[in-house]
């Protein structure tokens, strides 16, 4: 199985403030552009988020992942909204047990989203491909994209692309030396 990240980050790294707030997102995305977002979305048979990362998800108004089957990873109970229970799933396990259930459905690629959930797939030597888009705001602190490793993790970079409003975007592969 395929993982990818795609995700904006602030200058210095951080996906959201201390308390999880993405008013510095929102505001500079205000523009509309999708980053390649709908064709990335294209391109996945899934998207695996953390728990948090889906709350926040309902409270945007707006539902962008379409017909995409979404698993959300959590430890409690999750009462999901009317309309999307056909879609949304949730699951208590490893990243290494999901992704073993999600190739026995034929899933064979997925998207992983949301800070802890991102880590864990890293750690677990699970994710493939990594976009990351950074906006040009330092924010000083927050939450960082990326964790604390066992070992180091290698990358090769495939694209740079930017934008007229001074947005960077990133690819990566993930360089394979276990």
């Amino acid at each position: 199985m395929d993982a990818a990240v795609f995700i904006a980050t602030s200058l210095d790294g951080f996906i959201a403030r201390p308390d999880g707030s993405l008013d510095w997102l929102n505001d500079a995305a205000a523009g509309g552009d999708d980053y390649g977002f709908a064709a990335f979305m294209d391109s996945v048979d899934a998207l695996v988020m953390g728990r948090n990362t889906f709350e926040f998800v309902l409270t945007t108004g707006a539902w962008a992942y379409g017909e995409t089957p979404v698993i959300v990873l959590t430890h409690r109970e999750l009462v999901l909204p009317a309309g999307l229970p056909g879609r949304v799933e949730t699951r208590n396990a490893s990243p290494e047990a999901l992704a073993k259930e999600l190739s026995a459905r034929d899933i064979t690629s997925v998207y992983v989203d949301g800070g802890s959930t991102i880590q864990s797939f890293i750690r677990a030597g699970l994710v493939n491909r990594i976009i990351i888009t950074r906006i040009p705001i330092l924010i000083g602190s927050g939450i960082p994209l990326f964790g604390a490793l066992d070992t180091d993790l290698q990358l090769e970079l495939v694209r740079v692309d930017s934008y007229p409003n001074s947005w960077t975007q990133v690819e990566y592969a993930v360089v394979d030396t276990r």
